[in-house]
């Protein structure tokens, strides 16, 4: 099945299901959604960042979180994590995801319900070549400059979720 033929539930703003449609349906006509994005830290305490491939068709080429993807129909936040992370970095996903924060779905977020999960993870990744043309480890202090300084480089949903994070770290 195509990328654009995937099933995936459409949501209304309370994330409540309401429907059925494929995601080129979905993304033509602006309806929510949902997604994950799992932000990736090695014990040194550095991000991980993927960019995105120059063959997706949405932001691609921009640096975005360490793994992200739509929830499929039928599944819930945790398993697309699992799923996600299994996929586009090749990690067995063996220690429990830590739940950070949902995002309301917005134009800022491509109209997706986004619930964001921190995992840690130091070993060796396989990049999915299709999914991902890099990665880097980038130390929290250079991701708030990149942030700040609204980086054209960085996806936006990455960068509002990177501001989310950071305000709930300073609580």
């Amino acid at each position: 099945m195509s990328v654009s033929h995937e099933l995936l539930d459409v949501v209304d703003e309370n994330d409540s299901i309401v429907a059925v449609k494929t995601r080129g349906e979905i993304h033509a006509r602006g309806l929510m959604h949902r997604a994950v994005h799992i932000l990736v830290f090695n014990s040194k305490g550095e991000l991980f960042l993927q960019k995105r491939s120059l063959s997706k068709d949405e932001q691609p080429g921009k640096w975005d979180s360490s793994a992200a993807g739509h929830v499929d129909s039928g599944e819930d936040y945790l398993e697309c994590a699992r799923r996600e992370i299994g996929e586009e970095l090749g990690i067995d996903a063996v220690q429990d995801f830590e739940e950070l924060f949902k995002l309301p779905a917005s134009v800022l977020t491509g109209n997706e319900h986004c619930m964001v999960y921190r995992y840690g993870f130091d070993g060796p990744m396989v990049l999915h070549p299709e999914e991902i043309d890099d990665g880097l480890w980038i130390s929290p202090a250079l991701m708030d400059q990149r942030v700040a300084a609204g980086d054209p480089e960085l996806t936006e949903a990455v960068s509002l979720i990177w501001q989310r994070y950071r305000d709930q770290c300073q609580k």
